[in-house]
């Protein structure tokens, strides 16, 4: 007799794998996927290998267990967070769970940082319009090139450079 799963897995998602009661405890890698930190454990394995990832101060081996309380603080550059532990679990869940899983504790000041990077970066040209067309570029040459054509009053089609050698 073969038994077919008629539920759909998604409506009878669990709060949280059984594992993840009370005081347990659970790989850092794992635990870092599961919270929705990294999007693959992989990337949070080669996290702990790069030293990107402490616990409680520590850089920790993708290997470390974690428990409830731990402090866990993740560098994506520019930003460090910081997150404690409030159920360890090594199943991924709903994202809608994430506030019974970690507590986030990253201070103001980090996210103070990435804003000014944000921000920081080229502002010469609108966001998603990318690189200079052909048409953008003799408009620019258009603007710029009176303004220098008589720059300093310097001859630029009858510059020699042989008049100005020093090898003589």
């Amino acid at each position: 007799m073969i038994m077919q799963n008629t539920s759909n897995s998604r409506s009878n998602q669990t709060p949280l794998p059984s594992g993840g009661e009370g005081g347990g405890l659970a790989r850092i890698d794992k635990w870092l996927w599961s919270a929705r930190i990294f999007k693959t454990r992989t990337i949070a394995a080669d996290a702990c290998k790069n030293g990107r990832i402490a616990v409680n101060g520590t850089n920790v081996k993708p290997s470390r267990m974690v428990k409830v309380g731990d402090e866990v603080s993740v560098r994506k550059p520019p930003v460090t967070y910081s997150f404690r532990i409030l159920k360890t679990i090594e199943q991924r869940v709903g994202a809608k769970l994430l506030p019974e899983i970690y507590e986030n504790i990253t201070p103001q000041d980090q996210y103070d940082l990435l804003e000014m990077n944000r921000i920081g970066g080229f502002v010469g040209r609108a966001r998603g319009t990318g690189r200079p067309t052909k048409k953008d570029r003799r408009q620019m040459d258009a603007f710029v090139g009176p303004a220098m054509e008589d720059f300093g009053g310097f001859d630029f089609d009858s510059w020699d450079e042989t008049d100005y050698n020093d090898e003589e």
